[in-house]
């Protein structure tokens, strides 16, 4: 836990107090973003903020996680020890994270608003995916546990939903391809919901939140203390230091929200969206509640259903469309909202589903526990 508070005050005070350096960094090398012509005219004003600062959201969060475990390991006499399964979060993190940097770079660097390619970008993250879809069934610890399992999870692993059925080579094969299902869906999905000051970071403060209380309550209810009920203990590996983790990126979020919030001083590009998507997939597949993923970052999933069913829609009916404009935050925007009032209300609604996930989460346990 010490470990945890340290890690959480290092990244927010980089964020906060780091943030102003850096911002001035971008204006003197002039990245600034680009806005969509088709977009609402009001964010032609945002035409010039800096952009990319994800970079130093990335950068807390990982010099914070080393420092935190390495300052606490020299005071304890224990020596320095990540665990397993907070590298492999950090690397997808990281990973996506610099997908996105080498998207905002193009679109600094072409003075346009389109970066990376569709199919580009697909294969750059597809690659990441498989890289720590495969090292995330290595690593057992002293239980034989991986910081991944061959079981589609939802409050837990489910024992009859095995993907190793036939064996473990195809289920290693299946597990990579669900994998990469999941870290693409959650980082285009983070990626899709950035575009209003503020929302993509807030929301994604709710999401870690409850990820942090999902890694705390595994770590608690660990089937390997002995002293809780087996039926409702949770084979998990290293849930506290993945509990970590989501508060330093709490941490990091909330200072980088100081200075994202309207009028944004600095926006945190696709370095920022897809790092923190990536993370989010790195929590569900970690903490195995993969399948409850679509609820507690219900905000996220409803921001992509918005973009494939006007995609959709559009190319079906030769030219219509559901929406004023996708994604769903900029319809909103359309229709005469004020941009606080749409972030504020998405806001809400991101609690809301982070609130119904962890309710379903804890309503498990307490089914298990009778």
């Amino acid at each position: 836990m010490i470990t945890l508070l340290m890690g959480t005050a290092m990244s927010l005070l980089i964020t906060l107090i780091g943030m102003r350096y850096f911002i001035a960094f971008l204006v003197r090398k002039s990245y600034g973003q680009f806005v969509r012509d088709d977009g609402p005219q009001e964010h032609h004003t945002k035409r010039g903020t800096p952009t990319m600062g994800g970079a130093l959201i990335v950068l807390s969060v990982i010099f914070s996680y080393f420092a935190s475990h390495l300052i606490v390991g020299l005071v304890r006499g224990t020596g320095f020890h990540p665990t397993a399964s907070g590298m492999l979060l950090l690397f997808l993190m990281a990973g996506m994270g610099f997908v996105g940097f080498i998207d905002d770079y193009k679109k600094i660097s072409n003075q346009r608003s389109l970066g990376l390619s569709p199919r580009g970008k697909i294969i750059l993250q597809t690659g990441i995916g498989v890289v720590f879809a495969l090292l995330a069934l290595q690593f057992p610890n002293g239980s034989g546990l991986t910081p991944a399992s061959f079981h589609i999870s939802f409050q837990r692993d489910i024992p009859w939903l095995n993907l190793a059925f036939a064996g473990t080579l195809l289920g290693t094969v299946l597990f990579v391809i669900w994998s990469n299902l999941i870290v693409t869906a959650a980082s285009n999905g983070v990626n899709l919901t950035d575009g209003l000051d503020g929302l993509a970071g807030g929301a994604a403060i709710m999401v870690f939140s409850a990820y942090l209380l999902i890694g705390i309550w595994q770590s608690n209810q660990a089937c390997s203390r002995g002293r809780v009920i087996e039926a409702a203990c949770y084979q998990t590996r290293d849930p506290m230091d993945l509990a970590t983790i989501a508060a330093i990126l709490c941490g990091s979020l909330v200072g980088f929200l100081w200075w994202n919030a309207s009028p944004a001083k600095i926006f945190m590009g696709d370095t920022g969206s897809l790092a923190l998507g990536g993370a989010v997939a790195g929590f569900a597949i970690l903490t195995r509640t993969e399948l409850m993923l679509p609820i507690i970052a219900g905000l996220f999933v409803l921001i992509t259903l918005s973009v494939i069913i006007q995609v959709g829609y559009f190319k079906l009916s030769g030219g219509k469309r559901v929406f004023k404009m996708a994604p769903l935050q900029h319809h909103f925007e359309l229709m005469g909202w004020a941009e606080v009032t749409v972030v504020i209300r998405f806001w809400i609604l991101a609690g809301l589903f982070v609130a119904v996930g962890l309710g379903i989460f804890y309503f498990d346990w307490v089914v298990k526990l009778s």
